[in-house]
């Protein structure tokens, strides 16, 4: 009751935040979940006051797919130690795909100054704008994938030359990744063409969200995309890539009471002088192939001898 009181004092305040909001008592118990919260997640209020924040609801993962809400919850600690703290942290929308948020945990105290709950604030850290921004400028350039709404085939053969001319020019590094979604054919066959075509959306947003905003992502045939890593070494491609593996895996469709989910196999390459866009692309698609060889669900990078490494894929 001492939570239900607090956030009764506050709730003008708490509705006419921009940011989400959402409180719990100290079993971690929903008792308030504002209009933003509804906005970014897709949860109504409806949906989760009286739930627990760890019933299935936004699962929050961390960069490695971690899951945090039975260990590592900012929340959870926030109320074990009353000290407020932040994370960077992604959460599962409603509709399925992972989306990157900046959470941050304060603790509620009742009248003896003891932690009675706890309000976490987040907002969406994934440059919405700019993404919308950016289907809109693929849309009018009909280079826009109308199932995915990230960019098309075309749209990734003269992002890859652009980016040749510009490494040939400046001497700036990057990197393409080739994902393919491992035994789609199974879902449609099992869910039909429609689910299979929320799974593609699914992984579509998810990837688009998580990448940086000067990334370029694009369909590139059936279950197939392709991500050109910008201004990246080979660090910084292993990073993503692995990145992009680990929230997909951690990402899923609702159906029913469970959710349908899926993972996929990354070749990752980075471009050296002599490429041209064939190259690279026959490149990163035989280093996926690898990954499927080596159980799927992992990233195959290509090193500076020019082997190939399969990062191992986490544990479930």
């Amino acid at each position: 009751m001492e939570v239900e009181r607090e956030v009764e004092q506050h709730r003008d305040l708490l509705d006419s935040l921009y940011d989400a909001a959402y409180c719990v008592d100290r079993d971690r118990r929903i008792t308030y979940w504002n209009k933003s919260a509804e906005a970014i997640t897709g949860y109504t209020a409806s949906d989760v006051v009286g739930k627990h924040c760890w019933d299935n609801i936004l699962v929050h993962v961390d960069d490695q797919g971690t899951r945090l809400c039975g260990k590592g919850c900012p929340l959870a600690a926030t109320i074990r130690d009353g000290v407020a703290r932040e994370a960077k942290v992604y959460l599962r929308h409603q509709d399925g795909h992972r989306l990157p948020v900046l959470v941050r945990a304060s603790p509620l105290r009742d009248r003896t100054r003891n932690v009675a709950g706890a309000v976490e604030i987040f907002n969406d850290n994934s440059a919405q704008d700019a993404l919308t921004e950016k289907v809109e400028e693929l849309e009018d350039a009909a280079l826009l994938d109308p199932l995915t709404e990230v960019g098309n085939r075309r749209h990734i053969e003269m992002r890859l030359r652009d980016r040749l001319a510009e490494m040939d020019r400046y001497d700036s590094p990057f990197g393409v990744l080739f994902m393919d979604i491992d035994r789609f054919k199974v879902v449609n066959d099992t869910y039909g063409h429609d689910v299979g075509d929320n799974v593609l959306r699914m992984v579509a947003k998810t990837l688009a969200l998580n990448l940086r905003p000067f990334d370029d992502l694009g369909r590139w045939g059936g279950e197939e995309f392709v991500a050109i890593v910008g201004r990246a070494d080979e660090a910084d491609v292993r990073s993503i890539a692995e990145r992009c593996r680990a929230l997909v895996e951690q990402s899923g469709i609702p159906n029913g009471s469970d959710y349908i989910r899926v993972t996929i196999s990354i070749g990752a390459t980075i471009a050296e002088p002599r490429d041209t866009a064939e190259s690279l692309l026959i490149r990163a698609d035989q280093l996926m192939y690898q990954s499927k060889t080596a159980g799927r669900n992992c990233v195959s990078l290509e090193l500076h001898d020019s082997t190939a490494a399969p990062v191992q894929r986490r544990a479930e």
